[in-house]
């Protein structure tokens, strides 16, 4: 058992489970992780952000983009704090994401003392919004806590961990071992199960599929396509599965997001419904509920907004592999709905363009200047949630939002570390001047590093939903909605950045001149407030 210091016990295991890349801020807490991070350099690439939130959301990004555990670094109390809400938005849209955040001496713990950074019961403030979380007060049980971190996020539904080291623990030698990483089983689903839910669907007249954001994570398209075309099964796709299967295939009939979608279509008739790596949070279907298979890793998920027929808790890919053997074995054959697969999809293509022209218009702009394997990052604004129903995904981990968190301000910095992840892929965050102003700091990050990423930012001078929201459900009485922006040509020059304004008339040409500049851009689209798709409920 070698000796070395607690933080090169951390940066050591944090290799040995695969990590080259850590989001980060420094502080005196955390300065011998940084030191341990200065020799490892040929192997972890550290990039230091200027605000704390950068270094979750960009971790996320990171996450979202591979698959892969994204790692961010920050001081205790107001650094850990403020990296809460990228955390709070791993946890929502489950994204493997370690937070390591540092804490006052070990001596010093539970003494309530008013330490530098010092917040009591750290450790609970973050339960909430994480899987797991663990605090390390000796050198030689970094590692296995480091480990055990990998264990939560790479089993089950991924989700965010935070673990806490004191910096005495960080400082201090300890004899330590490194463990080497795991490979852990995707959970599979009983016989019993596959054979029941096969015969739910051989009998169904008009089955449906509805995949979920955990059949994304399993990378489970190629098995949903396989279940669906056996048991002609139109697909309906959420907003954190978009990509999931190619939105241009014929059985993808759109997605549901809030009160828009086909599941207002195809819900009503439906006999039986697949729910594959779903909450099934979407508005009752009118009339009778549907006989339910569940698919879900995450057994709390199983029945719980919708009674459920058969709860199966599975990986998506295994579970959904597994099915359509079953389907095949037992030589199921339906006859074709391709036809009124189809009408679902124009249906729900129509009711979009006629809800919000002017949005689809924009949306579908950019999907023409983009390349299939671009990555678009769908941030909290208006094109932001109407791309949500209105842009076609072509390609798994194309398409990034935050769940449910619905995170204000999210969406630049997590593009940073999807550019990281994908430096050869075209990346473009969807911003509204309101959402974008929370890290425009973070241009600075991204000269600095060459991310040449595309922060698209909707300038209505407003907090655009709620405006809409005074306009037409308070009779136009105004307040706090307004905002007073700077000049972001300006703003995007003075970090080394391209500024590009234009129009949503002139938007698809502009997007196509920040695509080919070789530097972060900043394109600036003047819109007017307009109605988001929640208004519609």
């Amino acid at each position: 058992m070698p000796e070395m210091s607690g933080a090169q016990a951390l940066v050591r295991q944090l290799r040995s489970e695969g990590v080259d890349t850590i989001f980060a801020l420094p502080g005196v807490q955390i300065m011998a992780a940084f030191d341990a991070l200065h020799e490892a350099q040929n192997d972890i690439n550290l990039v230091h952000v200027r605000h704390e939130q950068a270094t979750t959301y960009m971790a996320d990004g990171y996450a979202k983009a591979t698959g892969k555990v994204g790692v961010a670094m920050a001081v205790p109390g107001p650094g850990a704090l403020n990296a809460s809400a990228g955390l709070g938005t791993a946890f929502a849209s489950s994204s493997p994401v370690l937070l390591v955040s540092g804490q006052i001496d070990s001596g010093a713990l539970g003494k309530r003392q008013g330490q530098l950074h010092e917040v009591e019961d750290q450790l609970d403030v973050f339960k909430p919004i994480t899987k797991w979380n663990h605090r390390v007060t000796r050198v030689e049980e970094i590692p296995e806590a480091v480990h055990e971190a990998f264990r939560h996020m790479r089993t089950g539904r991924p989700r965010p961990v935070e673990l806490e080291i004191p910096p005495d623990t960080l400082a201090n030698l300890g004899m330590a071992d490194i463990i080497e990483p795991e490979e852990y089983p995707a959970a599979s689903a009983s016989v019993d199960d596959i054979a029941r839910a096969a015969q739910m669907l051989s009998e169904a007249q008009r089955p449906a599929i509805i995949a979920g954001g955990g059949s994304l994570i399993a990378g489970a398209g190629a098995e949903l396509l396989r279940v669906a075309e056996m048991a002609q099964a139109p697909i309906m796709t959420t907003q954190s599965s978009k990509g999931v299967i190619s939105e241009a295939n014929p059985y993808h009939t759109g997605t549901n997001y809030i009160a828009v979608g086909p599941a207002s279509q195809i819900m009503p008739d439906c006999d039986v419904l697949l729910a594959v790596g779903t909450r099934l949070l979407f508005r009752e279907p009118q009339g009778k509920i549907p006989r339910i298979i569940h698919i879900d890793a995450d057994s709390d998920e199983i029945g719980k907004n919708f009674p459920t027929e058969l709860g199966i808790v599975a990986d998506a890919k295994v579970a959904m592999g597994q099915l359509a053997e079953r389907l095949k074995v037992t030589g199921v054959s339906k006859p074709s709905r391709a036809d009124e697969i189809a009408g679902y999809k124009r249906a729900t293509a129509d009711s979009v363009q006629e809800l919000a022209p002017h949005q689809v218009g924009i949306i579908r702009s950019m999907r023409q200047q983009l390349d299939d394997d671009a990555i678009v990052i769908a941030g909290v604004t208006n094109i932001g949630y109407w791309s949500n129903v209105a842009y076609e995904v072509r390609q798994p981990r194309s398409y990034v939002t935050s769940g449910y968190f619905g995170t204000l301000g999210y969406a630049f910095p997590t593009a940073l570390g999807v550019k990281v992840a994908a430096p050869d892929k075209q990346v473009v965050a969807l911003c509204g001047d309101g959402g974008f102003m929370y890290s425009p700091q973070e241009f600075s990050t991204a000269v600095r590093y060459g991310i040449n990423t595309v922060a698209v930012v909707f300038n209505n001078s407003a907090f655009g939903a709620s405006r809409w929201d005074q306009t037409h459900r308070y009779d136009g009485r105004f307040i706090g909605t307004d905002l007073a922006n700077p000049d972001f040509m300006k703003l995007a020059d003075s970090f080394g950045a391209v500024g590009i304004r234009t129009n949503s008339d002139g938007f698809g040409d502009a997007l196509g001149e920040a695509l080919k500049a070789n530097a972060p851009v900043l394109l600036e689209v003047e819109v007017p407030v307009e109605m988001p798709p929640f208004q519609i409920v």
